[in-house]
């Protein structure tokens, strides 16, 4: 048997969904069950794909009775973005947690503001080898925005056409408004948020062919009428997705 697990965060739900959706020789799908999992298991189900839920300090001793090529996905929540330290400490704990049962580990995360840019070197002697979202110059992307636009070179030529007018960009699940924050922060960033915006003329709605949030539409227009900002839709990629998650799953040795 060989153990592909993913770790990933919930920002790139959608992404997960469909790269696992499509795998036609998928043989075994366990979701670690826990709250973050959920959204990811809904959009699954609707895909026709019925996944397992296990706990995952149970997962190593369910494995012990299964012979199939397995995948493991762990969802990370969304508040992790708050405090990048944190950030850090959630994903490497579950790389080690996880490492004990797994033949490879897909990192779903890009390095999100050098949180993680060093997670490659920090990893190079762990046993069980470590896969990434990459883009076609074998850099790690930078973050969910990049993989939605295809890699950073992408996203660095989508922020050079912009630079008369700054824009912010979304992707469904950004637009979502699903990221946790304590309810004490709320008013505090609602302020620094509006004073944020203000620097950008536009929103840019990134299409990635991926619709498993229904609401996106009336939540960029939503966000757009809030802090007065233009409309542009970009063409979205999913291949950054798609190749990582293709090349973690090479069991080749």
């Amino acid at each position: 048997m060989s153990v592909l697990s993913i770790i990933a965060c919930d920002m790139l739900e959608d992404e997960l969904a469909y790269v696992l959706s499509k795998d036609s020789e998928l043989e075994q799908l366990i979701l670690v069950d826990k709250m973050e999992c959920f959204g990811l298991q809904r959009k699954l189900k609707s895909l026709g794909c019925l996944p397992a839920l296990i706990p995952l300090d149970r997962v190593q001793e369910i494995l012990k009775n299964k012979t199939k090529v397995t995948v493991v996905a762990n969802m990370l929540k969304m508040g992790l973005h708050m405090d990048v330290k944190m950030l850090k400490s959630e994903v490497y704990s579950n790389i080690r947690e996880m490492s004990c049962f797994s033949d490879r580990i897909l990192i779903f995360y890009g390095t999100c503001g050098h949180s993680l840019v060093n997670i490659e070197k920090d990893f190079e002697d762990l046993a069980c080898q470590l896969f990434f979202l990459k883009d076609d110059s074998g850099k790690i992307v930078e973050d969910c925005i990049s993989v939605a636009l295809g890699g950073n070179d992408a996203y660095a030529r989508a922020m050079v056409s912009s630079e008369d007018e700054g824009t912010f960009y979304l992707t469904p699940m950004w637009a979502s408004g699903r990221m946790e924050i304590p309810k004490e922060m709320i008013s505090e960033l609602s302020e620094l948020g509006k004073m944020y915006l203000k620097r950008y003329g536009r929103v840019a709605k990134i299409n990635t062919g991926l619709s498993y949030e229904p609401d996106f539409d009336e939540n960029v227009r939503d966000f757009a009428r809030s802090f007065n900002l233009k409309i542009v839709e970009i063409e979205g990629s999913k291949k950054i997705a798609e190749q990582s998650y293709r090349d973690a799953k090479k069991f080749s040795s």
